[in-house]
C-alpha cells in the first residue's frame, strides 16, 4: 500500500479524558453519555466524533476513483451511530 496520509491523535484519560490531534487542529474534552452509563458531562463523546468523521470521509472515499471531489463537497450527509449490546453480550455499533 502506498501511504497517502496518516492521521495521529492522543487521548489521555480514556472516554472521560481529553483528546488532541498531533497537528493541534482538534482539541476536545470527552464525556461518556448517560445512555452508556456515564455522567453525561459537557464533553463530546467518541460516538459523536466517529459519526462526524464518517460523514466527512465516506462520500470522498466513494467518489475518489471517479475524481468527483467537487460533488462530494457539495453534498450534505448525516450519520447516526448507535452503540449497543448484541444477543451474545458483545458491544457493537449500528
Amino acid at each position: 500500500m502506498k501511504t497517502l496520509y496518516t492521521a495521529e491523535a492522543v487521548v489521555e484519560g480514556g472516554r472521560e479524558g481529553h483528546g488532541r490531534t498531533s497537528d493541534g487542529r482538534l482539541e476536545v474534552d470527552l464525556s461518556i453519555p448517560e445512555g452508556l452509563g456515564g455522567q453525561g458531562g459537557t464533553g463530546t463523546n467518541p460516538e459523536q466524533l466517529f459519526a462526524g468523521g464518517l460523514c466527512a470521509w465516506f462520500p470522498a472515499a466513494l467518489l475518489a476513483e471517479r475524481r468527483q471531489w467537487t460533488q462530494a463537497r457539495r453534498r450534505r450527509l448525516a450519520d447516526r451511530v448507535t452503540s449497543g449490546v448484541g444477543a451474545t453480550g458483545m458491544a457493537g455499533w449500528a
